[in-house]
């Protein structure tokens, strides 16, 4: 049994599109490892080439160069395909089925019979919240619903594999939490998960491991606590009861805010805080909050763009 989930070597998607025959690059060159019973976030702009990637592992385009492997068996092959559940970003379902016939639907594909099909699916609708709607056809549905339902459909027939792109899109805060809390459950239970997604902070809370992409190119791989890590960069207070006065009087230099009765302070570390904490309450203010600041994934994407936007422009014409 291969340790190894996902392996891309080398793997390359030239597109070639108009009448000119115009070259565009999808893919440049991905190198990549996925470990079984890992939770991989993969994140990129618009047009980075996350999407394309995914649809080569999945066997529904194919590659310019190179070569990937699903536990072992090549892309595209069936016994690759078996192993894995996919929910697209942008699906498709047959909409004049109901909730219940859908998953039957994919149940059969997968050749499951009948008792095994009621049994996961009494499993699952419950688990994306849609047992009340099992009856109702897919035409009547949000698109919560209906990505909640895909969900569902993507983990019918119990894979070794999950691979999301962008599941949370277009979802309020919360079916954003419904989704996090079942990759957390599938996580728990040592399923494999890839993650493409543009929301940031359920990336940081449930990947062990991120790559960013931008161009077409993986500009890291690395541990997302090793990625946004643990180092505090301040600890912000905030205060009520204090005039501007009494604020500058407590020796913490001036607030980074103050408006609507409230003043903010950011200090260096926690002793600092303990500090200001004791001089504020003994000049009469009172406490709202202490929030220590650590860099968020968000944050170092977006520092990542920058720098890969200022190295296309440096580069000679």
């Amino acid at each position: 049994m291969s340790d190894i989930a996902i392996k891309a070597v080398g793997l390359r998607k030239v597109y070639v599109t108009g009448f000119l025959r115009k070259k565009f690059v999808g893919l440049s060159k991905l190198d990549v490892e996925v470990k079984r019973g890992e939770t991989f976030g993969y994140i990129g702009p618009n047009g980075s080439g996350k999407t394309t990637t995914i649809k080569l592992l999945m066997g529904l385009n194919f590659p310019t160069a190179g070569h990937a492997e699903i536990f072992g068996h090549p892309i595209g092959s069936m016994a690759a395909r078996a192993k894995v559940g996919y929910l697209p970003e942008r699906p498709y379902f047959y909409d004049y089925l109901t909730a219940l016939e859908f998953l039957h639907f994919y149940g059969q594909l997968l050749g499951m019979d009948k008792a095994a099909r009621v049994k996961r699916i009494d499993e699952l609708l419950p688990m994306v919240h849609m047992e009340r709607a099992r009856d109702i056809q897919l035409r009547k549905f949000s698109k919560g619903m209906l990505q909640r339902v895909g969900l569902a459909q993507a983990l019918m027939g119990e894979p070794e594999l999950v691979v999301l792109d962008e599941p949370s899109s277009g979802l309020d805060p919360m079916g954003r939490r419904l989704i996090r809390d079942v990759i957390l459950e599938l996580k728990r239970k040592g399923t494999t998960i890839m993650l493409s997604s543009h929301i940031l902070a359920d990336v940081e809370e449930v990947c062990d491991r991120v790559a960013i992409i931008a161009k077409g190119e993986i500009q890291q791989i690395t541990k997302t606590s090793e990625l946004v890590g643990h180092g505090l960069h301040g600890v912000e207070a905030a205060f009520e009861n204090l005039s501007s006065e009494l604020a500058l009087g407590l020796g913490f230099g001036e607030p980074t805010a103050h408006a609507h009765g409230r003043v903010t302070f950011l200090v260096e570390n926690h002793e600092r805080v303990n500090a200001l904490v004791r001089a504020a309450l003994e000049a009469g203010g009172a406490l709202i909050r202490v929030t220590p600041q650590r860099q968020s994934l968000e944050s170092l994407f977006v520092d990542e763009m920058t720098a890969v936007d200022r190295k296309d422009r440096e580069k000679p014409t």
